[in-house]
């Protein structure tokens, strides 16, 4: 090797060296990236660094118009990116990449015969340029081109650099488009449900309805009140759905807004009596809200007919979290109180009532408790911890 040689060789290597450097940083770019023109806009800026080229573009396939849209790039005019075409025949450089896969060398398009030089190439000037192709799994995506006004030559070695940063770029691309999907599907899933949760809720105010016409037309009146129970119950369920398709999360509801409106809805039903709400922001699985919503509509429903015999009264409700992380669930009243030796869990053969809210207690992981020796009745309930 004469000294010429000798002084191009650390030269070179320095130069391939500080190109895999690039590719490297850009690979996590690529990873990390969430929106593609950006990327695009990275690959561009870095491939013209990395090639020490004046320019650089990357070129999206629009396949019903066959062409090339420039989608992306850097040292072209402010007006060409993303309004400029160019043709995907394979008389164009980019075109011959995007269709047969091959990359492309022109280092004299002046001279070059095998293709037309496009109008916004010749109007910058450019001497040569390098095409490669940006595919993935789901098809080919377009074309990444550095090009230049200076004499010089791109190399086999280039295709190399410039592949790599294609590969990466369709791989993001196929990425991103897969998450796309995803999220539409999972909209889609969200969708469906809260409208699913909505015509339950319908179609247990129609279930409802018939009960009440039901109660309204016997003469038994045990016969009347159980129907109106039951009605009760069933209305406590569609406004439980009710509530739910309107949480902005299916997947958790936040105890706070979920017992606010809940008991909003109750006090309509009793405007006599207060009915008072403090319940602390914290997030439940969506599973629990309709045995959490039924426990505290039955203790409700409970106060309002029996606590206060003159029929008006104050009914708390409330929800906190321990330290730790239990939450804590209770309704009381100041009202006539429960009877002397008042045991909830014997209750449960003696009252429907009493059998429904101990078998929610246990859905909710929990177990029903009364404070004994306090004004009225005190129903609280500890959950299971919430972490």
């Amino acid at each position: 090797m004469d000294s010429a040689g000798a002084d191009l060789a650390p030269k070179a290597l320095a130069f391939r060296l500080r190109q895999q450097a690039i590719l490297s940083d850009f690979g996590v770019e690529a990873l990390r990236a969430t929106e593609l023109l950006p990327l695009l806009q990275r690959a561009t800026e870095l491939c013209a660094e990395g090639m020490e080229a004046q320019f650089c573009k990357a070129l999206e396939y629009k396949p019903h118009q066959d062409c090339l849209l420039v989608c992306a790039g850097i040292g072209w005019a402010a007006d060409a990116v993303g309004t400029t075409i160019i043709g995907a025949d394979l008389a164009s450089p980019a075109g011959y990449a995007l269709k047969t896969g091959r990359p492309v060398i022109s280092n004299h398009l002046e001279n070059e015969t095998r293709f037309r030089t496009p109008k916004l190439m010749a109007d910058h000037g450019i001497r040569r340029a390098i095409n490669v192709l940006i595919a993935n799994r789901d098809g080919n995506y377009g074309v990444l081109e550095v090009d230049d006004t200076r004499e010089g030559q791109f190399e086999e070695a280039d295709i190399a650099f410039m592949q790599g940063f294609a590969n990466l770029v369709g791989g993001a691309i196929e990425r991103q488009r897969a998450e796309a999907r995803l999220k539409a599907a999972l909209e889609r899933q969200e969708l469906l449900s809260r409208e699913m949760s909505h015509r339950v809720k319908n179609s247990l105010a129609v279930v409802a309805g018939f009960l009440g016409l039901q109660a309204r037309g016997s003469d038994n009146a045990d016969v009347k009140n159980a129907l109106a129970d039951a009605r009760t119950r069933v209305e406590a369920v569609a406004q439980v759905h009710d509530q739910l398709w309107r949480q902005p999360s299916l997947e958790a509801i936040d105890v706070a807004g979920f017992l606010e409106a809940l008991c909003a809805k109750l006090q309509e039903s009793a405007p006599r009596h207060r009915l008072v709400c403090r319940a602390a922001r914290v997030n439940i699985p969506a599973d629990l809200a309709i045995p959490l919503g039924l426990f505290v509509n039955e203790l409700v429903t409970n106060a309002i007919k029996y606590a206060y015999p003159d029929g008006e009264g104050e009914i708390r409700v409330e929800a906190r979290p321990d330290a730790a992380g239990t939450l804590i669930l209770a309704v009381e009243d100041d009202g006539a109180g429960l009877p002397e030796g008042f045991d909830p869990a014997a209750a449960r053969s003696a009252s429907l009532g009493m059998r429904i809210v101990n078998s929610l207690a246990r859905q909710l992981g929990g177990t029903l408790a009364v404070a004994p020796d306090v004004q009225g009745a005190h129903f609280s309930l500890r959950m299971a911890p919430l972490a």
